[in-house]
């Protein structure tokens, strides 16, 4: 009897179930308007209106617009994805039930959350690629140091992926919507994410112990300077621990 095509039961390696999560959560992602307008169009219209815009108004800064503007706009995208999308899109995965289901199949839960990070990597990647091109078409030249703007996309992606778990988990699916909207808008606004933290004078050091500043300040050492900033990374490192922590403490998965 031919038996090359007899069943096989049994749950896949767990390695290719994270990495089949990680597609499907990046192929919805992309899907999705709103996910590619925080994750793409807002990003791109910031770089541009900053760089075009400081020069109009002949606002300087230590470095030129547009050397201080693309790193801080790569760090926007990296909090837009990591933070807002991933608690607008965990937090209506909880109110229609998606995370309750998928937690009775036999990918486990660790393997989900593995899953969500590795789509947000994924996602992040083609912002990098992406705003990384519109700066070099506005005369951005980078001497980056690969290894501190790796650090700062990783330590980034996790202190605003927990925040955001967290804030997904203890608040219902629209209160998610706008809290993300507004924490994001606020962080955007002032939370020394775009332009460095010395500018904002004695508010600077206040903010630059805020995630968003930690990670904009990473990645303009990063790829200003070509060093590793290492007392922002340790911030960063905090924050993704103290987000881990309430995550774990109060996150409901329905």
């Amino acid at each position: 009897m031919n038996t090359s095509f007899a069943p096989r039961p049994g749950a896949a390696p767990l390695p290719r179930m994270i990495a089949a999560q990680a597609l499907m959560e990046t192929r919805l992602m992309m899907r999705n308007g709103e996910q590619l307008l925080l994750a793409v169009v807002i990003p791109v219209i910031v770089l541009v209106v900053g760089v075009r815009g400081t020069k109009a108004l002949d606002i300087t800064f230590q470095h030129s617009s547009v050397d201080v503007f693309t790193p801080g706009v790569l760090a926007l995208a990296v909090m837009s994805t990591a933070f807002t999308s991933l608690a607008i899109t965990t937090g209506f995965e909880r109110r229609y039930g998606v995370i309750k289901r998928l937690g009775s199949s036999p990918l486990p839960r660790s393997g989900l959350l593995a899953g969500k990070v590795c789509s947000l990597l994924l996602v992040e990647l083609g912002q990098l690629v992406v705003i990384g091109s519109v700066g070099m078409a506005l005369g951005w030249d980078p001497d980056p140091s690969l290894v501190g703007t790796f650090l700062a996309v990783v330590l980034g992606t996790a202190a605003f992926a927990s925040l955001g778990l967290f804030v997904a988990g203890v608040l219902r699916a629209e209160a998610t919507l706008a809290a993300a909207n507004l924490i994001y808008l606020l962080l955007m606004a002032g939370g020394a994410v775009i332009i460095p933290s010395v500018a904002y004078g004695a508010l600077g050091n206040l903010v630059r112990w805020l995630p968003s500043g930690a990670l904009g300040d990473a990645m303009r050492d990063a790829l200003i300077r070509d060093t590793i900033a290492w007392s922002n990374l340790l911030v960063l490192l905090v924050w993704a621990a103290i987000g881990t922590f309430l995550t774990a403490r109060t996150f409901r998965w329905e």
